[in-house]
C-alpha cells in the first residue's frame, strides 16, 4: 500500500496525476457473493463486530495505487459525494479533481471510477455485516452473541437504506424511466445480498423494488430492536436502541409513512442520552464536531488507521479548512453555498460555523473566535487563508491543524439527535402544518436562535422552512441529498453571485437526474439480472 506523505507538494502532485477520470471497465469485485460462515465462537464473532465501525473508515488502496484517486476513505467520502450533488456544499478550485465531478455531473456512468467506488464500498460494508450474521445461530447462542447479531442488523440496515435511496430511480426532468435497453426502472433499488445467499443466486439477483427493500430493511431493524439491548459496549461508534429508532424514522420518511416517522423520531429522541449540541459545543475550536459523546452515532479515526496514515486521504483532510496537511486547507476548500448562508439569521449561532463574505472576523453576522488553533502558527490575518463561505464546522482533532497524526484522528457524525427533531417536525407537518410549525419553532428557539420566527402557514411553505433549517443544521453531514430526492426539490446554482464553480452552475426542474446513481459495469458483468436494468447515465444532461 502506498502511503502519501504529509505535504502540500503531495497534494498538488496527486491532484495533477489524477487528470480526467479514466474511461475503463473497473475490475473491483462486485461483492455480491457471500463468504463461508466463520466460527461461531463468541470471541471470533466479536472480532467481526469490531470490524463494523472500522469500516466507516475503510481505505481502498487499489484506487489510489491504480488511479491516483484520493477519495476512497469510506463513509465520510460517501457523505461528501452526496453533499456535492445538492445545493448546499461546494468546493474550492484548487486540487479538487478527486471529488468535483460529482458537482459537475460528469463521468457518472457505469464505466467510471465515480460509479464503481460507492457501489463496491457499500457492498463491502454489507459483506462485513453478513460475516457477523452468518457466524451466529440466533436460536442457539449466548446473550452476548444476540447483541452482536442485533448490532450487525443495524449496520446492515444503515447500508441498505442508504443504497436504496441513492440508487432508486425516481422521475426527473432529464432522463427517462425507460432505460436504453427498453426496460422500466422506476422504483427499482438495489439487489439484496444476505448471509445465506448462494453465489449462483448472487449472479442472477435482480434489483429489489421499493416495497421489497422496505420490507427487508424493516425486518432487519425489527431484529435489531429485539436483540441490540444485549450489546454491552457503550461506544458511540456502535449503534444502540436510539439509533435503531432513528433508522426507522429515516425509513418511514422515505416511505412517506409520516405517522410512523414521527413515532420513531420521538422514540429516538426519548431514548437518546444526548441533547442537541449548544453553541459552545458547536463552535469550540478544539472540539467542534469531532467529539463522539455529542452524537447518537459516529465514526472515530485513530492515528493507526490507514486513512490517517496517508495524511491526506481522510475525512479531516477534505472537511476541515483549518489544516495545513489536508486538501481543504490547500485550496479544495469546503464551502457553504452562498445563498444558503444568506438565509441563516444573524441571531442564529450556526452562522458562526462559516466564514462570512466580509472576512473571518466580524461582519455579516459572523464573530470568529480569535483564540483558535491558527494562533499556533503565528498567523494573525486569517482572511488570507480562508475563502469567503469556508466551513469552520468540522474542526481537526484537538484543534491540531498542523499534524495529521493528531488532527486527522478525528470523528464525524453518522446520526445526531438534532436530525430526529427535524424528522419529527416534518412528519407532523405533512398531516398538520400548524403542529409541524410549532415543533420547528420550539426546537429553533430552545436550541438555535431565541429570536427565531416562522411566517409560513401553508403545508408546502412549512415543510420548505423545516427542510431549510434542517439543511443548515446538518450541513456537511450527507443527509440533504435524501431530502431533495425524496421531496422532488430543485437544485439551482445559477443565481446572481453564485459561489459554485462555473461547470457546476446548473438549474434543475425538480430532483436532479444525477441523484439516480448508476450501477457500475462490474456489477452488470457479474450479475445478469442487473445487466439490462441499470439506471440511465445522467452525465452531462444539464447545461448552465
Amino acid at each position: 500500500m502506498k502511503i502519501l506523505k504529509n505535504s502540500f507538494c503531495a497534494v498538488a502532485l496527486a491532484a495533477l496525476s489524477l487528470g480526467l477520470a479514466s474511461c475503463e471497465d473497473e475490475t473491483v469485485p462486485s461483492y455480491m457473493a457471500t463468504q463461508e460462515q466463520v466460527s461461531s465462537s463468541a470471541s471470533a464473532t466479536r472480532s467481526l463486530v469490531n470490524a463494523l465501525p472500522a469500516y466507516f473508515n475503510h481505505y481502498t488502496s487499489s484506487y489510489v495505487d491504480n488511479n491516483g484517486w484520493h477519495a476512497p476513505f469510506g463513509y465520510g467520502a460517501m457523505m461528501i459525494m452526496r453533499d456535492l450533488q445538492t445545493n448546499d456544499r461546494c468546493i474550492g478550485n484548487k486540487y479538487n479533481g478527486h471529488f468535483v465531478r460529482y458537482a459537475y455531473d460528469k463521468y457518472m456512468g457505469k464505466r467510471y471510477t465515480y460509479a464503481a467506488y460507492p457501489w463496491g464500498y457499500y457492498y463491502g460494508f454489507v459483506l462485513a455485516t453478513n460475516k457477523v450474521l452468518g457466524s451466529i445461530d440466533i436460536n442457539n447462542c449466548t446473550d452476548a452473541q444476540k447483541g452482536y447479531y442485533g448490532e450487525a442488523l443495524a449496520f446492515r440496515a444503515l447500508c441498505y437504506l442508504d443504497l436504496a435511496r441513492m440508487y432508486e430511480f425516481l422521475p426527473n426532468d432529464k432522463t427517462s424511466s425507460t432505460n436504453s435497453d427498453g426496460n422500466k426502472v422506476e422504483g427499482l433499488t438495489v439487489p439484496i445480498v444476505t448471509d445465506t445467499l448462494s453465489e449462483n443466486a448472487a449472479r442472477n439477483n435482480p434489483r429489489a423494488t421499493r416495497a421489497e427493500m422496505a420490507k427487508f430493511i424493516l425486518n432487519d431493524l425489527d431484529g435489531a430492536e429485539k436483540y441490540i439491548g444485549n450489546f454491552s459496549d457503550g461506544s458511540k461508534t456502535f449503534a444502540h436502541l436510539d439509533c435503531v429508532y432513528g433508522l426507522k424514522a429515516r425509513l418511514y420518511m422515505w416511505l412517506e409513512d409520516y405517522d410512523n416517522a414521527a413515532k420513531y423520531a420521538k422514540l429516538a429522541i426519548d431514548n437518546s442520552d444526548v441533547a442537541p449540541m449548544d453553541s459552545v459545543a458547536c463552535l469550540d475550536p478544539q472540539k467542534g464536531f469531532n467529539q463522539l459523546d455529542k452524537w447518537m452515532w459516529g465514526s472515530q479515526m485513530t492515528s493507526e488507521d490507514d486513512v490517517v496514515s496517508t495524511g491526506i486521504i481522510n475525512w479531516t483532510s477534505w472537511a476541515s479548512n483549518e489544516t495545513t496537511f489536508g486538501y481543504a486547507g490547500a485550496g479544495a476548500s469546503c464551502l457553504i453555498d452562498s445563498l444558503l448562508y444568506s438565509k441563516i439569521s444573524d441571531t442564529d449561532f450556526r452562522k458562526k460555523e462559516f466564514v462570512g463574505p466580509k472576512g473571518p472576523y466580524e461582519g455579516d453576522g459572523l464573530s470568529y473566535n480569535k483564540t483558535s488553533v491558527y494562533l499556533d502558527y503565528g498567523i494573525t490575518d486569517f482572511s488570507s487563508l480562508l475563502s469567503p463561505y469556508s466551513s469552520l464546522k468540522f474542526r481537526p482533532a484537538n484543534g491540531d491543524g498542523d499534524s495529521y497524526q493528531t488532527g486527522a484522528a478525528s470523528a464525524f457524525p453518522i446520526m445526531r439527535v438534532e436530525e430526529m427533531y427535524f424528522i419529527y417536525a416534518e412528519a407532523l407537518a405533512h398531516k398538520d402544518p400548524a403542529a409541524g410549525k410549532e415543533a420547528l419553532v420550539s426546537f429553533m428557539r430552545n436550541y438555535r436562535d431565541k429570536q427565531y420566527t416562522c411566517s409560513a402557514t401553508s403545508k408546502d411553505d412549512v415543510i420548505n422552512e423545516i427542510i431549510l433549517q434542517k439543511r443548515i443544521e446538518l450541513w456537511g453531514e450527507g443527509q440533504t441529498f435524501f431530502d431533495i430526492k425524496r421531496l422532488n426539490m430543485s437544485v439551482d446554482r445559477t443565481y446572481a453571485h453564485s459561489n459554485w464553480l462555473a461547470l457546476a452552475q446548473f438549474k434543475t426542474n425538480g430532483r436532479p437526474a444525477w441523484m439516480n446513481w448508476v450501477i457500475p459495469q462490474s456489477e452488470e458483468n457479474n450479475n445478469s439480472a442487473v445487466a439490462k436494468f441499470n439506471n440511465p447515465d445522467p452525465s452531462d444532461v444539464y447545461t448552465k
